[in-house]
């Protein structure tokens, strides 16, 4: 399947770039080029995740320090948060906390769950990014806030192609919740998802070493 569909993708960035007789052949040419890579990305994720369910990923676990993760969601996320009107709010601990896990594969699952808060948070909300310890566990919790009523049970929002509302106009997939959970399971890890009305919460955690 990625074969012809690199092709599609190469031959539509070639149509894009030619000078379109009009404004609609124009606008075609960026609707083709926008929906193959999107494709492209759906099919990206559906590898992913088969390999994750299926135990075929390979994740190469190592001690890495929480709150330096944390540091780098933040920094990587601050900017697109404020694009989409929202207040990122961070907090965690002096001490240092140490986890075993695979920083790409980590690192993945923070992306799922920031890029799902910007997409679907309410403007002028805020979104939280916790810190925490508790019995021996390290726990990054990620918080926002809705823009719109989350009428679905956290189980159901992990199952794949599920999204929280159907209203949802944005090219999600559907899959970056399954997605999270796999990967947070290979590293030994626990992802647990609360909803209450409009609040959207996501619980990390992680065993500290």
């Amino acid at each position: 399947i990625k074969t012809p569909l690199t092709s599609i993708i190469n031959y539509a960035n070639l149509i894009s770039e030619e000078e379109c007789s009009s404004d609609k052949h124009k606008e075609y040419a960026e609707v083709l080029l926008r929906k193959s890579e999107h494709l492209k990305r759906l099919l990206d994720d559906l590898v992913e995740i088969s390999k994750a369910t299926t135990g075929n990923l390979d994740v190469a676990l190592a001690p890495c320090e929480a709150g330096v993760l944390l540091t780098q969601a933040v920094g990587e996320f601050e900017q697109k948060c404020q694009s989409a009107e929202l207040e990122l709010i961070s907090s965690q601990p002096e001490n240092k906390i140490m986890i075993m896990a695979d920083s790409r594969r980590i690192w993945r699952v923070f992306e799922n769950l920031m890029n799902n808060a910007c997409k679907y948070s309410l403007p002028g909300s805020r979104v939280y990014l916790t810190l925490t310890e508790d019995n021996g566990e390290a726990l990054f919790i990620f918080r926002n806030t809705s823009r719109t009523i989350l009428n679905i049970s956290p189980s159901e929002l992990t199952e794949r192609f599920v999204r929280g509302d159907a209203s949802r106009s944005t090219e999600g997939n559907g899959l970056g919740l399954s997605i999270a959970q796999s990967l947070t399971a290979l590293q030994n890890g626990k992802m647990d998802i609360i909803v209450d009305g409009d609040l959207f919460k996501v619980t990390l955690r992680f065993p500290i070493i």
